[in-house]
């Protein structure tokens, strides 16, 4: 486990912190070519430079996210926001399924939006 993502579980109640480091064990052991680092102030872990999974605390869970999620067509996994990300949320880790977390790790790794390149809209300033 990266030392900047043990940091950031250590830094949770102890029964988050037991789902985070599932997770982070998980999700390193299934995908170990993946840069782990802290990416808006949470774990994330990326492939060739794009984001494919990471986690958080909210404020009543641990969220789970796929960043290309919605592309796996998992009943698991629900919508999250506007573009293809899907989530699932823990309040323990005895609700982790590892065979579920295996099979869309695996996923993440063959289905990947390319998010390092998609192009922002430029702001238009009306200048008087």
């Amino acid at each position: 486990m990266h030392p900047d993502t043990a940091t950031y579980n250590r830094s949770l109640a102890p029964e988050d912190e037991e789902i985070c480091n599932l997770l982070a064990r998980e999700i390193d052991r299934n995908l170990p070519e993946a840069e782990n680092t802290i990416w808006h102030a949470h774990p994330e872990w990326f492939l060739d430079g794009n984001p494919v999974v990471g986690y958080s605390k909210l404020k009543a869970s641990v969220r789970l996210l796929f960043w290309s999620g919605q592309s796996f067509e998992e009943e698991g996994l629900k919508q999250e926001g506007s573009f293809e990300a899907a989530e699932v949320r823990y309040t323990a880790a005895v609700q982790v399924n590892v065979q579920d977390l295996e099979r869309w790790l695996a996923k993440a790794r063959d289905v990947q939006w390319d998010y390092k390149n998609i192009v922002r809209p430029l702001r238009r300033t009306m200048f008087l």
